[in-house]
């Protein structure tokens, strides 16, 4: 994700973090009339809200349980403010015996569950769906849950999930939102194959994660498939349904290119939708191969004030590409921040939310060297301003590698300057310390070596350490944990800047 300015007075060397909007969480009750029998089943013992323990979101994610992969079916009525109706199958594994299965999700409104088959007594517990299977489930055990429920596009009062265009939705689920959406387990550390199935009126057009694996019309509404072909974090999911046209062309190595825009806006974004095959080139011979199946812009007419990094399809605000205030050069480079996060957040995810410093600073460091080269905006002056400001930011959002919690109502609050400029600086210091070659090595065995995958911090510094034949603890200890900026090797004139009066 990353928050771009709408102050128009002028733009900042670097894209710099908007506040999010205060919103309060409105719960609905996932317990229909119909259900109340079967879900009496579980009254003798409370349903139980569980977590996973992140630091930043304690209550996010479940244990005990390892999905493979979602089925996601969704039905539009042709209006943004009315629920879909939808269906969640999850196949996955038992990690631990489960006499309850635990799963993500708010705002919608449960119909029936199924575990393998057989109906199972549900019920809610803040934001989890408790639910209690006709039989305890062994360890090591194949389950599979289909959860049959609402998804509730109503976004005045709540910080993600579906998001509404002028024309139709898309979703926008960083950090904490995708069980908004869909009852899942909904933290990075369980990334899952997706199946996507999307059912709208003649008129519309569906795109999703992935590749389309087929396309159905029947009865004045058309049902289109999508699979990803490469595992994904719940936070990264992505569905377009709008009056769009899709626009597809080749990338590298043939890779199939296809981007989302409004119907009458093609003309007009094509000069910009061009320019990606050759940046995929140009991060290509930076990282390496490009990880996925697919690659495309999704421009939505829509005010939010990020770009998020969707897996194989990026969420763009229309207005960057149309809005006269930013220059060239500023939008290919932010193209480039959302376009980097393939790599770095996407096929190599983090482990923890406090990891991603990982991913915010790996793709601010590529839109910094991407700016260099094509506008002549130096690393090295970002770098020194961002040294300047660090302690700051330090000090408003904790250090690279512990950021402080968001506030109640902000979990995007997470998205502060100490994990972009913040953490690009990390990554320029480490430049400084290790050397340029031995740099290099390191942003690409971090790619292969994890792709597809979760990695923490402590991968990383292994990492380091290993190509450069150092002990770097010392050094990741200071960057990523301190309360004051270090020095900066080989600056030893830079100084950060004095307090504020």
């Amino acid at each position: 994700m990353l928050l771009t300015p709408r102050a128009h007075t002028g733009l900042p060397a670097s894209p710099g973090p908007r506040p999010a909007p205060s919103r309060r969480r409105r719960l609905k009750p996932a317990l229909l009339a119909s259900a109340v029998a079967v879900c009496l089943v579980a009254a003798s013992a409370p349903a139980t809200p569980l977590g996973v323990g992140d630091r930043l979101f304690p209550h996010l994610g479940n244990p005990g349980y390892d999905v493979a992969s979602y089925d996601l079916s969704f039905t539009y009525s042709g209006s943004n403010s009315e629920p879909l109706q939808a269906v969640t199958v999850i196949d996955g594994w038992t990690t631990a015996a489960l006499e309850r299965i635990n799963l993500d999700f708010a705002h919608g409104e449960v119909s029936s569950v199924e575990v393998d088959g057989k109906p199972a007594a549900f019920a809610s517990a803040g934001e989890d769906l408790v639910i209690t299977p006709q039989n305890p489930l062994p360890r090591g055990d194949w389950m599979r849950v289909t959860v049959r429920h609402t998804s509730d596009p109503v976004s005045a009062d709540r910080d993600g999930g579906w998001l509404r265009t002028s024309d139709g939705l898309a979703m926008a689920n960083q950090a904490d939102a995708a069980h908004l959406v869909f009852p899942s387990n909904d933290h990075p550390s369980d990334k899952a194959l997706f199946t996507i199935r999307v059912t709208a009126p003649d008129g519309y057009t569906a795109v999703a994660n992935g590749v389309p694996t087929g396309v159905h019309r029947a009865a004045g509404a058309t049902t289109w498939t999508y699979r990803t072909l490469h595992p994904m974090a719940t936070e990264l999911a992505q569905v377009s349904i709008g009056r769009s046209t899709v626009v597809h062309r080749e990338g590298p190595h043939a890779l199939p290119l296809r981007d989302v825009v409004p119907a009458g806006d093609r003309d007009l974004l094509e000069p910009w939708l061009a320019k990606t095959p050759e940046q995929i080139t140009w991060m290509e011979n930076r990282v390496g191969p490009y990880p996925f199946e697919t690659y495309g812009l999704l421009m939505a007419e829509a005010s939010t004030g990020f770009e998020l990094e969707t897996q194989t399809l990026s969420l763009f605000e229309k207005g960057l590409f149309t809005e006269p205030a930013y220059p060239q050069w500023y939008i290919e480079s932010i193209m480039v921040h959302e376009l980097a996060h393939q790599w770095f957040g996407n096929s190599v995810s983090p482990r923890t939310w406090s990891d991603l410093w990982l991913n915010e600073g790996h793709a601010t460091w590529y839109e910094a060297l991407y700016a260099q080269e094509k506008a002549g905006r130096t690393l090295e002056a970002r770098m020194k301003a961002a040294y300047g400001a660090s302690d700051g930011w330090r000090a408003a959002g904790g250090p690279p590698g512990a950021p402080k919690p968001p506030e109640p109502g902000k979990k995007i609050g997470i998205f502060r300057a100490n994990v972009y400029d913040g953490a690009a600086l990390v990554l320029y210091a480490l430049r400084q310390e290790i050397g340029e070659q031995a740099f290099e090595q390191v942003e690409r065995a971090w790619v292969q070596e994890h792709r597809d995958a979760t990695a923490s911090t402590a991968d990383f510094r292994s990492l380091a350490e290993r190509i450069s034949g150092r002990d770097l603890g010392a050094f990741f200890k200071d960057w990523l944990y301190a309360e004051k900026t270090p020095p900066m090797p080989g600056h030893p004139d830079w100084k950060p800047a004095p307090p504020a009066a």
